[in-house]
This record gives C-alpha cells, structure tokens and sequence, in this order.
C-alpha cells in the first residue's frame, strides 16, 4: 500500500509541476511549493485524524503519510515532526531540526551540483 501510494503521490507531483509550468510560468517554482504546502497541511490532518481521533487505520495512515504524501513532498514529514516537536515543548530540538535541515540540505544540494560540474565540465 506505501508503494502504490507513493507511485500515486508522484504522479500528482508531476501533475501539479506541469500544470503550474503552464499556467503560471517558469520564472518561479510554483509546482513545489503547492506540493510542499498541500503536503504539509495534509500530513497535519491525516496523523491528527489517525492518531489523536482514531478516525483513520494503521494502513490508511501509511498509504496516506509514507505513501502518498512521501512520494508527493518529503516537506510534509519535515513539517510535521517539526511541529510535534514544537507541539511538546522542545522547541530547542524543533529549531535546531528547522535550521539545520534547512542550511544543510541547501548546502548540500549546492555541493551535489558543483561536484558534478567539476566532474564533468567540458574539457
């Protein structure tokens, strides 16, 4: 079920990504920040409706969560723990996860592109 939520959860990223481009152009990207918000409000509302009020099953939860919304956005999961974080008082390790999970990944991301344009610049 987490396999066929994320194959479902991917395709509507595509979606959203290619109907943003058309719409609204590629100046800015439009596509990952509804997936990111959307994802985000989503996980919020399905962990809530499965842990908290019972209302979803275990199954339904990981289709919805690891599934559909892990193949949606990786953002939502962020967000979330985040916010449990947060929700429990530690707002120390809910800050340091923001901020470190943030510069890290950017940097990260930063070098993964210029190791690759080093490796294989035209030479």
């Amino acid at each position: 079920m987490v396999a066929l939520g994320g194959a479902l959860g991917s395709s509507l990223r595509y979606l959203v990504a290619t109907v943003a481009l058309a719409w609204l152009g590629p100046a800015f990207p439009w596509g990952t920040l509804v997936v990111n918000l959307v994802g985000s409000f989503a996980i919020g509302l399905v962990q809530q409706l499965a842990t908290e009020s019972l209302v979803l099953g275990e199954e339904t939860r990981l289709f919805l969560t690891t599934g559909v919304m892990g193949g949606l956005t990786t953002y939502s999961a962020f967000s979330y723990e985040s916010v449990r974080l947060m929700e429990t008082g530690a707002w120390g390790p809910a800050w340091l996860n923001v901020v470190v999970t943030t510069i890290a990944c950017l940097t990260l991301c930063y070098l993964g592109l210029t190791t690759a344009r080093v490796l294989f610049a035209p030479r």
